[in-house]
């Protein structure tokens, strides 16, 4: 079904198409009803009858309903178009912050305040059980009021209650025979484990965050390539650039940085509230006035002491970070159906 400027879904009249993507088309619409503009999330055309498409949709639209967080798009229905659905979502204003990049980094202020609420989004989904599997700068709106909103949640996976018992016949059903080796995400933003095919828990939005958070403050993606393939080799085998980060980026955030862009996921943060600790304006303004003294290149024989005693300096600003970490607690899950997504869009949207 094509929807033009004028068409009416239910008692929403759509007035433009405000974005597509290849998990769908939004348009702009005004409730007749309640007298408000709202988002309308519906599958492309092409893929309007695909039923597992439709069941994703569908999905979507009970994650949303299942979180109620001002970070996070609220959901307000599920319409019918034909055989189709579509989501009724808040319209969200602003530029996303795929957009505000084209412009060159972002400053660290900016950063801090748009961090502090992606993470604060993500651990909401994260106690409900939800993991994003999708989360990049397309996907983050910047409202005017200086609101963050976490979008899009077509790829998002429920994870499932552990269960101790080991009888086949009491594991749930797939419906399409969701598997290992499936890969549905980003390819600039997915996690070594999510790149490998390998099952995802929260710690793999983590790692999108940190992408994330490394592209804010430098302006590039995190790992670089040409191809996707190129991409999944260099996010699994390489390292992040790190001399690509503004000078003046505080020792905490660089810490941040390794902490969530570290491939073994076990040693990765391990949850998204943690964040907090490092980017709290006391620990940011502590780490700042540690002395970082360099040798005296006319005195070599002193580099040692130096280098000791920059490391003890570190030390009092950064145990307190590794009394904050705690261990995994990520029990084993079911994952929910996503047919194979590879998009070819290494930088964005």
């Amino acid at each position: 079904m094509s929807i033009t400027p004028g068409a009416r879904i239910g008692v929403y009249e759509v007035t433009s198409q405000i974005g597509k993507g290849g998990m769908g088309v939004v348009y702009r619409a005004r409730d007749t009803k309640l007298l408000r503009d709202v988002a309308l999330k519906v599958l492309p055309e092409d893929l309007a009858a695909d039923p597992d498409r439709l069941a994703r949709l569908e999905r979507e639209a009970q994650v949303l309903a299942s979180l109620n967080h001002p970070n996070i798009a609220q959901i307000y229905g599920l319409e019918q178009i034909g055989a189709a659905g579509c989501i009724v979502m808040e319209l969200v204003e602003g530029e996303t912050v795929a957009d505000r990049l084209k412009s060159g980094p972002m400053p660290l202020d900016e950063v801090l305040g748009v961090a502090k609420q992606i993470a604060e989004a993500l651990a909401a989904a994260h106690e409900r059980g939800i993991v994003h599997r999708d989360l990049k700068p397309a996907n983050i709106k910047l409202t005017p009021n200086g609101m963050v909103k976490v979008l899009d949640f077509g790829l998002a996976k429920i994870l499932a209650p552990k269960t101790t018992d080991s009888d086949p016949s009491m594991l749930p059903t797939k419906m399409s025979g969701s598997v290992m080796g499936m890969i549905v995400g980003t390819a600039a933003y997915m996690s070594p484990e999510q790149a490998r095919g390998k099952e995802v828990d929260p710690r793999t939005d983590i790692w999108a965050f940190g992408c994330v958070l490394f592209e804010m403050l430098s302006g590039h993606l995190t790992f670089e390539a040409e191809t996707v393939t190129d991409m999944f080799a260099r996010i699994v085998t390489g390292q992040p650039d790190f001399n690509l980060l503004p000078a003046s980026t505080p020792q905490s955030m660089r810490l941040l940085l390794q902490t969530t862009l570290e491939k073994n996921a076990a040693q990765r943060l391990q949850h998204i509230g943690d964040v907090r600790l490092f980017l709290d304006s006391k620990f940011l303004s502590a780490a700042a006035e540690q002395p970082v003294a360099a040798a005296p290149a006319q005195k070599p024989a002193r580099s040692a002491w130096w280098i000791a005693a920059l490391a003890a300096a570190l030390l009092v600003v950064l145990v307190p970070v590794a009394l904050y970490f705690r261990s995994p607690a990520s029990p084993p899950t079911a994952e929910m159906h996503f047919e194979l997504t590879l998009p070819g869009l290494l930088g964005g949207a």
